[in-house]
Order: C-alpha cells, then structure tokens, then sequence
C-alpha cells in the first residue's frame, strides 16, 4: 500500500470514527445534560394550543401531545420526561413545554410538580400558552391599573428586550384585528408586573399594550417569568392560528421556548404569478352579469364579447413597480397569444416587442402555447359545462399528443424568442388536465404521460380546490396556487366590484344568491360594496389582509392574478401596495419577502413532506449535548435546523466548517444534509448560542403567596374559540373558476 492510499484509508477510518463519536466541543462526560430537540404540548383542546401545534407543524418542529381529556394519557412524571440515555447521560426527552395556562392541574399536582422539577433541572423552558394576570404568573391582578376584556382594534408593542430577543425580526408594532365590529375577536387580561416579585424572581415584559384609562402604565400580552430556576413564556391574550397578532409572535413564541436552537425552517414567502400574459382575457359583463367570448361562461352570445389586453406602456409600469419593491413578477406566458396578435410575424405588435425587449425584468413560466383546456372533452352546451360522453356513456378526453403539443410548442416559442424559462415548469390554463370538481372528479388520464414525456416536473394546481401537493403520475408534484379575488375578466375597478358584488351578496340585494345557497363557503357581504369606493375601501384591504396572513403563515404556494389586472386601471397593483406596505411596517429588514419561481417552491413542499413523514414514522433523532447539536434522519432527507448566529456544520476532521443554513429572521436556518463521509447532520453552537448549564439536581419552585385563589378563569371569544378564518364576518373565498 503506497503512502498516499495508505492515508487515504486512514482519513476516512478517521472519519467514519468521527461519525460515531461525539464531535468536536462536544461534551463528552457521561454527567453531560443530552437535551432531546422535541416539544411537549399538553393540550387542553382550546384554540390557543392549537395555534403553537400549527406552528410547529407548518416549521416540521417535532413534538409530542398529550391530550388532558384522553383519559388513557400518559403521567406527567419524572419517568415519562427524562431518562439516562445509551451513553450514561442524563437525559431531557423534551426542550420546551407547551402548557395551556400556568396551573392546568389541579392545587398540588404531582404531574405539575414533576414538570417544574424537570424544567429546573435541565433549563427547558415553559409556555403558558393563555393565561390571566395574578401573582402566580409575577403579574398584579388586571385592575388599578389593569385592564380585562375585548382587544380588538388595540395596538401592542414588542419592548426593547422582545426585540433584541426572540422577537427580533419584527419592527415593534403588533396591531390586533378588529375584522367585524359585531363580534369580539380576542380578549386579554392587561396588568402590570409586581412590584416585587418572589424571592430571586424577576419578570421582563416582552410585548406590552396601553392599559385603558391606566394612566399611561402598559399592559403585559408577553413576558418571561422567572422564577425558582423555572422560566415561563406567559401570554394573557386568546387568540387562534389565524389571527394576524398571533401570526406576528407565532416564530417569536418557538424561537423563545426553544432557545433559538430547534428542527424545522420557516420562512416568509411571496411569488406572484401573472397568468395568460401575450393573450388577451374576456371582459366581464355588467349588464349580463357573465364573462361573454369565454367558453365556458353562462353567456349566450350577448352582449358582444371584449377583450382585454396589457399595453406597452403596462410593461413599463410592471417593471418600475418591481424595482420599486424589490420584486420579480413571474409571467406565465401563452406564446400562441403573440403569433395571433402578429399574424405569425406578418404585423407588428408593440406588446410583444415591449415584453421581449424587457424580457429579463421578469421570471417566464410555461402556460401552454395557446390556453387549451387539457382535460375532458368540454360540452360547452350546457351551463355549468360538462364533459362530453360517448354513446356507452365514457367520459371523452383531451388526447395525450394534444397535451404535449400545448406543452412543448409554447417551450419552443420561447427558445426562438430567447425567453430563460425552466423546462420543467408549467401551470396549464385553469389548471386543467387535473381533476376539476363537480364536472371532472379525475385527472385526465392523459395527463400524467404527456407531462413526463416533456420532462414537466412541477404543475400548477388551484389551492382553493387543491391546497396539498400531490403526485400526477411518476415524475410531476404539483405546485398550489392561491388564487386572489382580483378577476381575470376584470381591468377595470367598476368591473371588479361589479362582480364581486354579484358573488357575494344575496338575490334579494341584485346578486347570484350564490353566497346564500353555500353558507359553509361563504358569507354574504352585509349589503353591496360602492361602485366607486368598494374595491379600495373593502376589497383591497381584505385581500392584502388574507394574502399576508399566506405570508406569516409559512406557506410558499404562490399567489396568481392574470395579465388583465396589470392593464387599464391595473387594479392588481392597489391590493400589491397595500400588502408591500404592511409588512414593511411590520416586520424588521432582516425578515424580507422569499420570492421563489415554481420550481424551488414545488422542491421546498416535496423537502417538507419527506421530512414531516421521516418525524412521523419515528426515524429521526435529535438533540444537543452542551454546544454540540446531533441530528441522525433517514439517508436521502434533508434535515431542516433554525440555529443562533455562528452555529456551523464542521466537516470531516474539523478542516472544513459552513455556517448551519444562510441568514434569516436575525438567526441562521436551513435544510441540511450530512458532510462527506458523516451519518449524521453535527452542529455546533458558539459560545453566545450555547444556553447556559442549567442545574444537575431538581429545585423546588415557589410562586408568590398571600393572595388569595383566583376565581377568575381566561375568557375565551366565541370568535377565537371557533377558530373563525381571517375575513371580516367570515367571507371567504369561492371556489375559483377564472383562467
């Protein structure tokens, strides 16, 4: 054996050691805390649980739930939390607890006993997730000053310690709701922190609110208690998994109960898809209140059909508007819609040459050449359509050659155009081809080869009808898209409102009665919305409102609109700002906007899929032993870690280091996999990132004591207990039907 093989062979026996051994800085005394990286929530079945398992789940942070009303549940004990794992350590099966409220057992619980010994002993903090004010919690009773009752309408602040803490990535402001002045949407208990807390307890107030007529004293909403070597997350506000406030705190409320180190990678997405670009969309008709020229409209000719088409001078606009916003629209675009308007290169046509001009201002998606409807055969005599039978009464589809050619004919046109767009993307017109409910309750089966044999690896599907991403085929994921209530047979303001006022408002009041006859899909509007003033004074805010909760929400599926809401009155752009200046407000630079094409979205849902089924199937473990974070998943998974700033990934040996995921939110995350020759993802945290040693033996904590027990229980709003979606008296979307 030469001397180069000879360390060759040494270097990977070294390396495959290191694999197995704890790495570097990590300790290795058998009296070392292992601090398993899962969540315990006990669970009450209220909505503001609720709320923190939704984050968890949206981010892939593994927990385990225990549910208070399942009387085979498991004892909370010393047993059930901790252990001695295989290398003699002492371990902490959980890093943090999610609790209802502080006390969910009963006076002198063993269960809570065992619970507060644990969290002393190994440093794992405590989430009360809603509870009131009292001195249990290092709070004055809500009154003089104090304050209980609605909040809706009412503005919190995050302190100076929330924001150099778990909440930095907000500017400050966390306005709570007020979507219907009938109805109370969240409740709170306002008060002050005691004046003097129990022995060696300390309270820091983290988000704070104006008490009313208090004088100028501010309310806690969140705060850290601290308390006997217990620290508590203490939240004295309902609120469920929709609301904007809690959306706001939710990544705050896990990176604090976790000590910034946990699996799971959050994000805040936004791509914008504009559809049917080169083509012209039809108008809506106001008088006939149907979208004449479309096909599968319920008009009948009359009155004349319109087009509406984006101009030079849209183009212009689109890209000033992107470089004012730091954005990139994607264009999702029908190539035979530029050789009819050139009569195949006969004529000019300015938007054309406009477009390719400026070709690189945008992200180019393949929509099919010229908008085809991909699945059954449409029977466009009947209203709503139906698909067309043979005489045995077997549904008639689209051919398999006819799907590949409205693929790979639009492909081809961009190449001869010069257009950069991925291959493997596409979004067919009105997502169809897949199944399309009530007419079409399967995919066409042609679908799935024609999209494999033109190598189309993610499709656009509608979130409203499909909001998970499923397999078409072998080889195709689709990518859901949430569709916004900005028409593609609207360019102008009057027509938008026009038809919005038809979906949404009964017969009685001159709409569809569509509103009335689906009551679990929708509600309808109170009376019709202003031709004038409806679209900027209720549809804008409420569709920017419903498209920034997407976006706190942790959901990268993009939102789609159409090329006709760029032109004439550009009526896209005022929901756009109004969204833009929101979260600008809101939200710290470190945060921004993630715009991603298609295809790093359908790869971002297929990474979390895997992951999330890997957790559930139990084959992932993870955890930290002093500044050494360990994480062992299945060969092939991504492992998807948010991390303090200076944690690194160190390579084979300790030669080379990279940071753990790339900056976000004021901390480091991303989806990793093992380094060469490495089984497991090693982490290792700096000194700053390290929690501190927490205590080797159990302590008993003590809460303030002369004051009487409380009778009053947290309150919570029929609103937040029904967990009502994000819309003003709970109008939401229909199920769409556009392009």
């Amino acid at each position: 054996m030469g001397r180069r093989t000879r360390w060759a062979a040494a270097f990977v026996a070294a390396g495959l050691l290191a694999c197995a051994a704890p790495a570097v800085g990590a300790q290795a005394a058998s009296s070392a805390q292992r601090i398993d990286l899962k969540v315990l929530v006990v669970d009450d079945g209220g909505p503001s649980v609720a709320a923190i398992v939704n984050e968890l789940d949206l981010t892939g942070t593994p927990y385990t739930r225990v549910s208070l009303s399942d009387a085979s549940r498991p004892v909370i004990n010393a047993a059930f939390l901790s252990g001695t794992d295989s290398a003699g350590r002492a371990e902490a099966r959980y890093q943090a607890v999610v609790l209802p409220n502080n006390a969910p057992f009963p006076a002198g619980s063993a269960e809570m006993t065992a619970l507060q010994s644990y969290e002393a002993q190994f440093g794992v903090r405590q989430v009360d997730a809603y509870t009131y004010a009292q001195p249990a919690v290092g709070l004055n009773w809500a009154a003089n000053p104090g304050y209980i009752g609605a909040l809706d309408g009412m503005q919190g602040t995050v302190t100076s310690a929330g924001l150099g803490g778990s909440f930095r990535y907000l500017k400050g402001s966390v306005p709570f709701e007020d979507n219907d002045p009938n109805v109370v949407e969240s409740y709170g208990y306002l008060a002050t922190p005691l004046a003097t807390q129990a022995a060696g307890a300390s309270f820091t107030p983290l988000v704070t609110m104006p008490i009313p007529n208090g004088g100028g004293a501010q309310g806690v909403l969140a705060g850290e208690y601290d308390h006997s070597g217990v620290s508590e997350l203490v939240l004295t506000f309902a609120y469920n998994q929709y609301q904007q406030q809690y959306r706001l705190l939710a990544r705050g409320i896990v990176d604090w109960m976790t000590q910034g180190i946990h699996l799971g990678y959050d994000r805040n997405y936004f791509a914008m898809h504009i559809d049917d670009v080169f083509l012209p969309d039809d108008r809506w008709s106001s008088t006939a209140k149907c979208t004449p020229g479309d096909a599968a409209s319920a008009c009948q000719g009359t009155p004349a059909a319109s087009e509406i088409r984006m101009t030079p001078a849209d183009v212009t606009y689109a890209q000033q508007w992107e470089k004012a916003n730091n954005f990139t629209f994607d264009f999702l675009f029908n190539g035979g819609g530029s050789d009819d308007a050139t009569q195949n290169g006969t004529v000019d046509d300015p938007l054309t040459d406009s477009l390719l001009q400026n070709k690189s201002s945008f992200r180019w998606v393949d929509h099919t050449y010229d908008h085809p409807f991909l699945g059954c055969v449409q029977n466009t005599t009947t209203v709503p359509w139906s698909c067309t039978t043979d005489a045995s009464g077997a549904t008639q589809w689209v051919d398999q050659q006819t799907i590949e050619d409205a693929i790979g004919n639009n492909v081809a046109w961009a190449a001869r155009h010069g257009l950069s767009i991925d291959s493997s993307e596409l979004v067919t017109g009105e997502h169809s081809g897949l199944k399309t409910l009530p007419q079409q309750p399967v995919d066409n089966p042609n679908l799935a080869p024609a999209l494999a044999a033109e190598g189309v690896k993610w499709t656009g599907s509608d979130h409203s009808r499909e909001p998970d991403q499923r397999a078409v085929g072998g080889s195709t994921l689709t990518v859901p898209r949430f569709p916004m209530n900005v028409y593609y047979n609207a360019g102008k303001v009057a027509d938008e409102v026009d038809e919005y006022n038809w979906l949404y408002t009964a017969g009685a009041q001159g709409g569809s009665g569509i509103c009335t006859a689906n009551p679990a899909t929708t509600t309808c509007l109170p009376a019709p919305l202003d031709a004038s003033t409806g679209y900027s004074s209720y549809v804008v805010p409420l569709e920017s409102r419903i498209d920034l909760g997407h976006i706190l929400g942790d959901n990268p599926d993009p939102h789609y609109a159409h090329q006709s809401n760029l032109s004439e009155d550009r009526i896209l752009y005022p929901v756009l700002n109004s969204l833009f200046a929101t979260y600008g407000q809101l939200m710290a630079s470190n945060t921004p906007m993630v715009n991603l094409r298609e295809s790093a979205i359908g790869a971002e849902l297929q990474q979390r899929s895997t992951w999330q089924s890997a957790v559930a199937a139990g084959n992932v473990t993870a955890y930290r032993v002093g500044s050494t974070v360990t994480v062992q998943a299945p060969a092939g998974v991504q492992v998807p870690v948010t991390m303090p700033t200076g944690t690194v990934q160190p390579g084979l040996l300790g030669l080379v280091s990279t940071p753990a995921g790339t900056a976000y939110a004021g901390e480091l995350s991303g989806w990793l996999t093992p380094k060469l020759l490495q089984s497991a993802v090693t982490l290792t945290l700096n000194a700053a990132g390290t929690p501190a040693a927490a205590q080797t033996t159990a302590t008993t904590t003590k809460t303030a004591t002369a004051v009487a027990p409380s009778t009053v229980k947290p309150y919570q709003p029929a609103s937040v207990a029904r967990q009502v979606p994000l819309t003003p008296s709970g109008v939401a979307h229909l199920p769409h039907s556009g392009k």
